[in-house]
C-alpha cells in the first residue's frame, strides 16, 4: 500500500515523536554545529538512533522521520562536513529503513525524509535570498529522493516564500509532500504570514497535507482550525507539538503535554488526520497517540 492510498483511508496516521531530545536522553551527542546529525557519525550514534526509531515504530508508528533535519550542505558547513551531506542523508534513510525491517508489522510503514529550513527554524529574518533557496532546496530534494524516502515532509517552516520553494522542487519528485509551519502563540506563522495564505498558496502546487508544529500542545488546536477551515472539505492536516516552551527568564518550560496521556488528550481536539510529537516527545506519547487513534 502507498502513502497516498493509506492517507486516504479513514482512520489516522501516526507519526513518530522527536528525533533530537530523544537521543540526548540516550547521551548521545547533540551539541552544535551537527546537533541531532551527531548520531549519523559513528556506529554507535547510528544504532542508538535506529534503536530510537524502533521504539516508535513498537510504540505504534505509521510513519518514521528520518534524522536529515540538519544533513543538508548549509548546516554542515561549520563542522566542515558539507562534502558528506548526500552520504549522510542516505545514511539517515537507511537507518530509518533498517528500522522498519527490524520491527515486523501487518501494517504499511512510511519513512519520511525530513526537510527543514535552510537557516534556524525560529528565525523568519534569516531566511536567504530566493535563488539561495532554489539552488540549495534542489540539492536536498534531489538528495532525499535519491536515497529512497516514500515522502517528503517540510517542517518547521516560517516563512510562506521558504515553503513554496521547497514544495516547489518537493511536488516535482511524484512523491507525496506534507509542508508544516512552526506559529507564534498568536497563531500566525513566524513571520507574521497567516496559515490562511500559507494554505491557498500552496494548495495549487498540489501538496498531500498540512499543517503545524514545534509549538506548545496546547496552542495547536486554534491554527489547525484556522487552517481547516482555509482548506478544502476532507484536506488532509498535520500536527505535531513539543511538549513544552522556551521562556527567556527561566529557559524551557513543560507543560502538560510532558505526560503522554495529557498530550494525547489534546491531540483528540486537533483535526488532524497525520498525529505525533516535537520536541520532547518519547515512545511513550506515540503509544499514547496509537491507543486514542
Amino acid at each position: 500500500m502507498n502513502f497516498l492510498t493509506r492517507l486516504s483511508q479513514p482512520t489516522a496516521l501516526i507519526l513518530d515523536g522527536a528525533t533530537g531530545t530523544e537521543l540526548n536522553r540516550r547521551s548521545v551527542d547533540t551539541g552544535l554545529p551537527l546537533w541531532s546529525a551527531n548520531a549519523l557519525l559513528t556506529d554507535g550514534g547510528s544504532g542508538v538512533l535506529r534503536q530510537i526509531h524502533a521504539d516508535y515504530l513498537s510504540a505504534g508508528a505509521d510513519i518514521i522521520t528520518t534524522n536529515t533535519f540538519r544533513t543538508h550542505r548549509r548546516a554542515l558547513i561549520p563542522s566542515g562536513q558539507a562534502h558528506r551531506a548526500l552520504e549522510l542523508t542516505r545514511r539517515a534513510v537507511d537507518i530509518a529503513r533498517a528500522a522498519i525491517t527490524s520491527v515486523p508489522s501487518a501494517s504499511p510503514r512510511f519513512v519520511a525524509g525530513s526537510i527543514s529550513t535552510l537557516e534556524d527554524c525560529y528565525r523568519p529574518d534569516l531566511v536567504p535570498a530566493d535563488e539561495e533557496l532554489r539552488t540549495e532546496h534542489a540539492e536536498r530534494v534531489a538528495d532525499l529522493f535519491a536515497s529512497g524516502v516514500d515522502v517528503l515532509l517540510i517542517e518547521t517552516i516560517n516563512t510562506i516564500r521558504e515553503a513554496k520553494t521547497i514544495a516547489q522542487f518537493a511536488v516535482d519528485t511524484g512523491l507525496p509532500v506534507i509542508v508544516s509551519f512552526v506559529c507564534a502563540r498568536d497563531g500566525r506563522i513566524l513571520s507574521g504570514e497567516s496559515l490562511a495564505d500559507a494554505a491557498r498558496e500552496l494548495l495549487g502546487l498540489g501538496v498531500s497535507a498540512l499543517g503545524v508544529n514545534c509549538a506548545p500542545t496546547p496552542q495547536l488546536a486554534n491554527p489547525l482550525g484556522e487552517l481547516q477551515s482555509a482548506c478544502p472539505p476532507e484536506f488532509p492536516l498535520i500536527a505535531y507539538g513539543n511538549i513544552g516552551y522556551a521562556d527567556d527568564e527561566v529557559g524551557w518550560v513543560n507543560t502538560d503535554a510532558e505526560d503522554p496521556a495529557a498530550y494525547a488528550a489534546h491531540a483528540s481536539h486537533w483535526p488532524a488526520k497525520i498525529i505525533g510529537g516535537c520536541c520532547g516527545t518519547t515512545p511513550a506519547h506515540i503509544h499514547e497517540l496509537r491507543a486514542r487513534f
